[in-house]
Order: C-alpha cells, then sequence, then structure tokens
C-alpha cells in the first residue's frame, strides 16, 4: 500500500447494532490499509462498540452527532433495540436530520467516500457538488435486493399491495422459489416512514452511488451476485460475509461465559440447541408459548438467549414473561434460560453446541455457518428475516418451520418436529452434513480476506 495514495473514508451506518458493527469490522480492515476513517454516528451507538487495537486507534476517529429529537421518538432512544417496532419511523426521521451536521462536517474535511447505509436517501445531494464518491454498503444478502428488484421498481408503483411481494418477481433470471410470507410484510409495515418508504430510501441510495457493495460472497450467492450487476447497470462487489472472531483469551475470564462453559462442558457433542432471536424481534405471548411447549417436546438439551426489547401496545413486558411459568422447573435438568448479555460467538464454537434456532438475522446464520451449525428457521417477520428464513431452506443448511402464510401462526409439535429433524433425525442429516461443510467458506479466513483486499483495491483505483 506504500504507493496507493491513502484515503479519507467517512462510515455513516444506520442506528441499530446489526449494521454498526459490520461497519466497523470493514473500518477496521481499511485503516489497516493506511486509510483514515471517520466513523460517524450517535454517542450512544459510538459507545456501545467494542474497544479498537491499539494499532488502529490513530487511523480511526469516531465523530458523535447528537440525535435530534423528533416528537413521538422515545426520551434518549439512538437506536432499533431501544424502541418498539412502531416507534422505528420516529428514528428514521431524526436519523435524517442528521444531514445537518453531516453536511458542515463534509464541508470542512476532505472527504474521499462515504459508505453508507440504506437509510441516507439524502446524501447523493450533498456529496456531489463535493466530489465525493458514495459506496452504498448493504449488510444484507444478494437474495433480498434481487426480490426487492432495481431501482425502477424500489421508486415506481408496480408493487402495491403486501400481496405483490408474496410472489417470485419476473426479472429473476435462474431457479428460485423465494418470497416473503403475507404475515412478515404486515409486520414489517409497522416500522415503514409514512413520508420516505424503505423502498424509496433504497432506490436512492442504489441510484446515487458508484457502486454497491454486500456482505455476501459468490461462492453462497454466484447468481444473485451477477443479477444484481445487471439490474443496477453499475459495479456490485462483494465484501465477503465479515466473520466474527473467537474473543481473546482475556475474556474467558468472564464470568458468564465460565458458568456457560461449565454447563456446556457437562453435555453430549452437538447435543445442545442454541436458541436467539436476537433483541429487536417481537413475538406475540401465544408465539412465545407455542416455541416453548415445542422447545419442552422436543426433548433435547437446550441454551434460550431471552433479552428484553422495548415494548409497544400489547406486548409482554419483561423478562419472566417471556418464558411460561413452570418450564424452567420442568427442564431444569436440560435447559439453560438466560437473560443477560451472553458471547454468542463462543457459545456456537462449543462442541456441545449441535444447531441454532434463529430470527433468521444474517449476521447470526453466518456466525452459526462458521462453525458448520444447521439452523432451526423462525423469521422474526422483519425486514429481511423472511426471505433468509427461505433461503437457508433452499441452501440445505437449516429447516424452516411450518407456519400459517396468512397470520403466521404455527404449532408447538411443527417447533418441535423441526428442531428433532435438524438436531437428531435421520432426516436431517443431509442438513447437517452441509451445514458442516459450510465451513470451508463461511470459516475461510483467506477467502474472506480476498474478498476486503479486492473491495480496497476498487475504492483506491477508482476513477471519479
Amino acid at each position: 500500500m506504500d504507493t496507493t495514495e491513502k484515503l479519507h473514508i467517512v462510515m455513516f451506518p444506520w442506528l441499530a447494532y446489526g449494521h454498526t458493527m459490520p461497519f466497523l469490522e470493514l473500518s477496521k480492515f481499511l485503516a489497516q490499509r493506511g486509510h483514515q476513517i471517520s466513523y460517524i454516528s450517535t454517542p450512544k451507538n459510538i459507545g456501545r462498540l467494542p474497544k479498537l487495537p491499539s494499532h488502529l486507534s490513530s487511523n480511526i476517529t469516531f465523530v458523535e452527532f447528537s440525535l435530534p429529537r423528533v416528537h413521538g421518538l422515545p426520551s434518549g432512544a439512538e437506536s432499533t433495540s431501544e424502541v418498539p417496532i412502531d416507534k422505528v419511523p420516529y428514528l428514521k426521521k431524526a436519523y435524517d436530520q442528521l444531514q445537518v451536521p453531516l453536511t458542515e462536517f463534509l464541508n470542512n474535511s476532505n472527504v474521499n467516500w462515504i459508505i453508507h447505509d440504506f437509510a441516507p436517501y439524502w446524501l447523493p445531494e450533498i456529496s456531489t457538488p463535493l466530489g465525493i464518491n458514495l459506496v452504498f454498503f448493504s449488510i444484507l444478502t444478494a437474495t433480498v435486493f434481487v426480490i426487492l428488484g432495481p431501482p425502477s421498481v424500489l421508486l415506481g408503483d408496480t408493487r402495491k399491495w403486501p400481496e405483490d411481494f408474496t410472489v417470485v418477481p419476473e426479472w429473476i433470471d435462474y431457479p428460485c422459489n423465494i418470497a416473503w410470507k403475507l404475515h412478515e410484510l404486515v409486520n414489517h409495515q409497522q416500522c415503514m416512514d409514512d413520508d420516505v418508504s424503505d423502498l424509496q430510501r433504497l432506490g436512492l441510495a442504489i441510484q446515487g452511488c458508484q457502486f454497491v457493495t454486500k456482505r455476501t460472497c459468490y461462492e453462497f450467492e454466484p447468481d444473485e451476485i451477477k443479477l444484481l450487476t445487471k439490474l443496477y447497470q453499475k459495479p456490485v462487489i462483494p465484501l465477503g460475509l465479515l466473520p466474527p472472531s473467537l474473543p481473546s483469551n482475556e475474556d474467558e475470564r468472564d464470568e458468564n461465559w465460565e458458568a456457560i462453559k461449565s454447563w456446556l462442558d457437562a453435555k453430549g457433542e452437538k447435543s445442545v440447541i442454541y436458541i436467539a432471536f436476537g433483541s429487536e424481534v417481537n413475538l406475540s405471548a401465544e408465539s412465545i408459548r407455542q416455541l416453548a411447549l415445542g422447545i419442552e417436546k422436543s426433548n433435547l438439551p437446550f441454551v434460550w438467549v431471552v433479552r428484553k426489547r422495548p415494548m409497544g401496545e400489547g406486548q409482554m413486558d419483561s423478562h419472566q414473561d417471556l418464558i411460561p411459568p413452570g418450564l424452567e422447573e420442568r427442564v431444569s435438568n436440560r435447559g439453560l434460560v438466560l437473560r443477560d448479555w451472553v458471547p454468542q460467538v463462543r457459545i456456537l464454537a462449543h462442541s456441545s453446541i449441535g444447531g441454532l434456532f434463529t430470527h433468521c438475522g444474517w449476521s447470526s446464520v453466518i456466525e452459526a455457518l462458521k462453525f458448520g451449525r444447521p439452523s432451526i428457521l423462525f423469521s422474526g417477520a422483519c425486514s429481511d428475516q423472511g426471505l433468509n428464513a427461505r433461503l437457508f431452506h433452499a441452501r440445505k443448511v437449516g429447516l424452516e418451520i411450518e407456519r400459517n402464510e396468512v397470520d403466521g401462526s404455527f404449532t408447538s409439535d411443527s417447533v418441535a418436529e423441526t428442531i428433532r429433524q435438524v438436531m437428531v433425525e435421520p432426516e436431517g442429516e443431509a442438513i447437517r452434513k452441509k451445514a458442516w461443510a459450510m465451513r470451508e467458506i463461511f470459516d475461510n479466513e483467506e477467502l474472506n480476506k480476498d474478498y476486503l483486499d479486492r473491495f480496497s483495491r476498487f475504492i483506491e483505483d477508482f476513477a471519479a
């Protein structure tokens, strides 16, 4: 890199931990190549990020913008994990007001590139006059964006109703049976901003950038990446999977981990289900009850992580309510319920973990496949999760729980049957083998470094 011009790159993620972390991982890689990074977010979101390695701290500057107050947004909230889903539109309105301090920052800084998320549809109008290039970095799979279509569709009115998204689009030129279910679309509408929809934000972000990069690779989504390049009529550069690293040895002294490890050590190899639905999934009391009964009926050992989520009207309001009364006592010999932060990557790496029961977030499945763990797929019915469930099911690295397509209902029996098939039954052997083989891609440090190198060279060589 000695002969390469050092660039000043702004990172501007959406206000969610699942977004800020991949942006930080990319920041660290670019900083290692000698580029100067200005990572811009709000104080609380920056405060949640892990400490930088000392050798990178001089090349990464965290720039804090206070989030403007917006009527309807709970006081002090700065991320999606701090608001119920029906308040997310107000978070988007507040985020849009960051245009003012960001414009001032760009006017007073010599910035070459902005690597941005889906939300700031207004970036092109402030970056173009300054000669700043834009990269739209999506943390989602290529499959999601193939289903959504080109900017002309995103910004048009050909899809007016939720039902329009439940069929495979006509522009897909490879075998595909992936689409949303009606209940997933109805649920996601709660977090849409009426003034500027997510589809409009995406369309303008894609339209206004120099190129698109995605957290994926040709080894997992070859047809999808190729089609996106055709649909967008501009480069789509896969970034690789950004697989997580295991925490350093000094973190092993964490008290939570020591107790969990001791419990896992007493269980058989690949015998335990790890259950985690993320901090932003809204489930009804009945859904939780059926899930819990199904987990109990499976008769398999499990670790269930229950994370608190700010509740909207009619939703459960405490950790205790999430777990049906009496469950913990009945399964005390084989079930461990955790209500605090847990070292998820360490847990998935443990030899006794045999599968992940997931809401189908891309980051969680990347972590699971890094260690060859198959998934029990239960769509969180938000954003990309339904499409991910179908994608992972189609790739045979997991099995989706059967649900009613209209209202999302399901039975505890279907939960138990799916768990047992993925974990122990002979019919699930192909899924277990396929997931185990995926380590060659998802745990391949050299492969993923090659993708990051190619991305870096692309922006370094890009002719404005």
